[in-house]
């Protein structure tokens, strides 16, 4: 049925005639379109052939459950949005582990602590490759990057150089700074609309906006030194620039493209998705060399940021900080910890604004631990444990990622008792997993007791990632942004 609905939207060349002037099409005009339809169907029997190729293999294999699947779509019809709630009704189904083909790529779904602990220690090195699409805009990234040389090189630079407890100390004043602007931002905002509306007149406040271009300012100023949001704005066009690039990024990485999974699209690019993709990639890659060349320009180590950083220990260690690295590790950061950062301190509010008790506890514990006579400081967190808790429950209940990022099998792996073929795509439902009955007692509501004096000790958390993923070290940024 699927290969006749295929067919049925090509045209039949053999009789195709110019109703206006009612004669044959001339032969150029014939032999185009019978290489069109030869093309397309050249594509789409290749893709046939290799599904078939890999159904076979894969019979052989004793696979998890599965769902039935359709010819060459596999279980692509069954994905609605939001993905992770679509697995939830699977996995109640098939069981915590499940095995799905989007198109031709096969897929492992996990939604069990323990299975999950088996991936990311037992099985660590095998699922240490990351998924490869064709829609990945920048593969060298430390988020997208295969387990190589290049992507220690990187982490070992993000984890040991830039985000050690020594340098977020150091750069405390800058994220101080950011949080102090935005709050005289927000009450001159406040006057004037008092002013103009009347005491009495309330303003809504689109607060996801104004804390989403807070963390951007604060990761601009940490890697760059530069600002692109609010009033203190330098280079207007360079801004536009900057801005295009990122909402770019945000609207095609967080797109679910069916190029990745039919061979036949991604050549077509109907759409034009791969073209918006090279054409976004393109344009953060020279914003991010643009600022790197001036930091050059300038005396190497004056900006006292992270490319001026890596750029300084560049000079014992050229090859190791090349460009190429310092570029990807500023994208890296910069795309990687602002909106995980943003999103958190969202719910964390919309919680606080939910559970008055909750609110009034935090309150009670910065009064007597802060005062009322000046702002918190990153200096105070060590005495705020309750601060602590509600920041760990806001990331159980609502991680950063619902789907941890996707890894990819480098060989075949014998997984409770199933093979799982080399090439397949892990995705690990952390929001089914932390909301497990299981593990924790009355998992739907907003508790951060259950943090307190180590009672949630031993319970499986992987709110940013798992295997060694470098976000969970930006979790000051959320607690800077939260005081």
């Amino acid at each position: 049925m699927y290969l006749a609905h295929y067919f049925s939207g090509l045209p039949i060349y053999h009789k195709k005639i110019d109703k206006r002037n009612q004669t044959m099409a001339g032969p150029l005009q014939l032999m185009d379109n019978l290489s069109v339809n030869m093309v397309v169907s050249f594509f789409l029997l290749v893709s046939i052939a290799a599904l078939l190729h890999y159904l076979n293999k894969n019979n052989k294999k004793k696979l998890p459950p599965s769902p039935p699947a359709l010819p060459v779509l596999g279980h692509l019809h069954l994905l609605k949005k939001p993905l992770h709630r679509t697995l939830i009704d699977i996995s109640s189904r098939y069981g915590p582990i499940t095995f799905l083909r989007f198109g031709s790529r096969p897929a492992l779904v996990i939604s069990s602590h323990t299975l999950a602990e088996q991936c990311f220690t037992n099985h660590d090195m095998s699922f240490s490759n990351r998924v490869q699409l064709p829609s990945v805009m920048m593969p060298d990234m430390i988020g997208t990057s295969n387990y190589s040389s290049h992507w220690r090189n990187m982490r070992q630079i993000v984890s040991v150089e830039l985000l050690s407890n020594q340098q977020l100390q150091a750069t405390s004043i800058t994220r101080a700074e950011e949080i102090k602007d935005m709050v005289h931002q927000l009450f001159q905002s406040h006057k004037s609309h008092e002013k103009a509306e009347g005491p009495n007149c309330h303003r809504r406040l689109d607060f996801r906006k104004t804390i989403f271009e807070l963390t951007m300012n604060v990761m601009l100023m940490l890697i760059g030194g530069k600002r692109f949001y609010g009033d203190k704005i330098e280079d207007v066009e360079e801004t536009r620039k900057f801005r295009e690039a990122v909402a770019g990024w945000f609207e095609l990485s967080g797109a679910a493209n069916a190029e990745d999974f039919m061979p036949l699209l991604r050549i077509l690019d109907l759409q034009g998705v791969m073209k918006k993709m090279k054409k976004v990639t393109e344009l953060n890659e020279e914003m991010a060399q643009k600022i790197i060349d001036e930091h050059r320009q300038e005396a190497i180590g004056k900006r006292k940021t992270m490319i001026g950083s890596m750029l300084e220990l560049g000079k014992k260690d050229p090859e190791k900080y090349s460009d190429f690295v310092i570029r990807n590790i500023a994208i890296s950061l910069l795309l990687g910890g602002t909106e995980t950062s943003a999103n958190t301190i969202e719910w964390a509010m919309a919680q606080l604004v939910n559970n008055p008790d909750v609110l009034q506890k935090v309150r009670a514990e910065i009064d007597a631990q802060v005062g009322n006579q000046r702002l918190i400081q990153e200096s105070d967190m060590n005495h705020l444990p309750y601060f602590h808790c509600i920041i760990s429950e806001t990331l159980r209940l609502y991680p950063a990622g619902p789907l941890l990022v996707p890894h990819e099998s480098r060989d075949e792996i014998s997984l409770r008792g199933y093979e799982i073929p080399k090439g397949t795509m892990l995705l690990v439902n952390v929001y089914q997993i932390q909301r497990d009955p299981e593990i924790w007692e009355e998992p739907m509501k907003f508790k951060p007791e259950r943090f307190g004096d180590g009672r949630s000790n031993g319970k499986w958390m992987a709110p940013f990632g798992g295997g060694g993923d470098v976000p969970v070290k930006l979790l000051p940024c959320v607690k800077w942004a939260l005081c």
